[in-house]
């Protein structure tokens, strides 16, 4: 009965897939996708059968990670949006995409070795990333922040190779701020 209604969950197994889904993006960021099911279940103190329940298979549990991670990026965008003026709401975004990037393109790589489609999934909450960066972009822009010459195609792509380099250089704080100070300053007008 695929069409039938889906029934919320008791308060116990929500607690118990948010601990999972909790425990699991940890894990996946910090120590890739090789961690088992039976790691993560026993870190989040409960079997790998209830993991099972929510998650039928380690790609379902990898895609749930995904789109909860962009929900969550989707969020804090919006957020900061809000609390800051363009120019800083821009450069802090650029950081938190950069930052909150690290490991999914493992995580698609994962996906579509187990013949999964992850862009399919991530179709929606990417499409609401991309809308606020736009908005943040064009806001900034305006302020005079952000060179003027500088298109959303160009700024997704600034963003993947930031990601890209931040990854590479590891766990070098100072070797990342000096990348992020060369992009932002980049993105300055003239």
């Amino acid at each position: 009965m695929s069409g039938a209604p889906q029934r919320p969950l008791r308060a116990d197994a929500a607690r118990n897939r948010a601990r999972l889904l909790d425990i699991a993006t940890q894990e996946f960021t910090t120590r890739g996708v090789g961690v088992s099911t039976e790691e993560i279940a026993r870190a989040a103190g409960v079997g790998v059968g209830t993991l099972f329940r929510h998650f039928p298979t380690k790609e379902a549990l990898l895609q749930a990670v995904m789109v909860r991670r962009l929900e969550t990026l989707a969020a804090r965008t919006t957020r900061l949006a809000a609390e800051s003026g363009p120019a800083g709401a821009f450069f802090d975004c650029f950081r938190l995409v950069v930052d909150q990037s690290a490991g999914k393109n493992e995580f698609t790589r994962a996906l579509a070795a187990a013949g999964m489609d992850a862009h399919s999934a991530l179709r929606e909450p990417s499409a609401v990333i991309r809308d606020k960066l736009a908005e943040l972009l064009a806001g900034a822009q305006r302020a005079g922040a952000v060179r003027p010459d500088l298109g959303l195609p160009e700024l997704i792509a600034l963003l993947t190779g930031t990601t890209a380099a931040t990854e590479q250089l590891g766990t070098d704080p100072a070797a990342r701020e000096r990348v992020f100070e060369v992009v932002l300053d980049g993105l300055r007008p003239r």
